[in-house]
């Protein structure tokens, strides 16, 4: 039987001779980008996650082992299997605790967010959540990842992306599950009047993203980075009366 040449775990520098077959079962799909004339309003994905399930459970172990055991890569696919992996739609807080991991692999997961807690992650070097069609943005501390310079998303899964410009979702969105403990920019508290959300798309490696801020001042704000060119020009909170670039083919 001729082995193909998958293309889940590319990793930089990684020999063919070490590739293995693509683990993946079912690639995840939803209908949030699939346009019948007209745009419609979007809304975020509002999956809850089943953190008393067994596939929860060993995503948790996995990390904590991955974590102990000193490692520079997380790939889930491998640590929990194909079945369990396709249970999962977030990852969980205690990412924080991976400051030996360089390469975050998530191809083909059936994600829906990421949690703000990937910005601890100091010395993430490569980024691979590629045929993850139900990840449409990320959260804004993924900037925080300094070492971060090799990134595979699938880029036409992304709201507000170059080919088909669908519209971002409406803010405000306060959710338990959205909301960081800290301000997504400064890192200091939120005030009595919770977090503003707003967002930007900012070059993240080698993909420009859609991020999701909460920031705790309109001076924090100000201080995002300049979007991207081509992309909406300054921050800003969704809707279709957001007017974007032209589409690019």
């Amino acid at each position: 039987m001729k082995l193909f040449k998958p293309r889940f775990n590319q990793r930089e520098g990684t020999a063919d001779s070490v590739l293995t077959p693509n683990p993946v079962r079912c690639y995840p799909t939803c209908d949030c980008l699939t346009r019948l004339g007209k745009w419609q309003e979007l809304a975020l994905h509002s999956e809850v996650q089943d953190t008393g399930s067994d596939a929860w459970k060993s995503l948790e172990a996995y990390v904590q082992k991955v974590a102990a055991d000193g490692s520079d890569e997380l790939n889930p696919i491998a640590g929990i299997g194909p079945e369990k992996w396709e249970q999962i739609v977030t990852l969980p807080p205690s990412i924080w605790t991976l400051q030996s991991v360089k390469v975050l692999s998530l191809y083909g997961s059936h994600l829906v967010r990421i949690p703000p807690e990937i910005g601890e992650m100091t010395n993430l070097e490569e980024f691979d959540p590629y045929t993850s069609y139900r990840l449409h943005w990320f959260p804004f501390e993924i900037t925080r990842c300094k070492k971060l310079k090799r990134s595979r998303v699938s880029t036409r899964a992304l709201y507000g992306n170059y080919k088909y410009r669908p519209p971002f979702p409406r803010l405000p969105s306060i959710s338990a599950d959205l909301t960081p403990a800290f301000c997504s920019v400064c890192h200091g508290s939120f005030t009595k009047h919770g977090p503003y959300q707003v967002w930007v798309s900012v070059a993240v490696a080698t993909d420009v993203l859609p991020l999701l801020v909460h920031a705790c001042s309109g001076e924090c704000i100000r201080q995002l980075p300049e979007p991207a060119r081509g992309y909406v020009p300054k921050p800003h909170q969704g809707g279709l009366e957001v007017e974007q670039p032209p589409a690019r083919y």
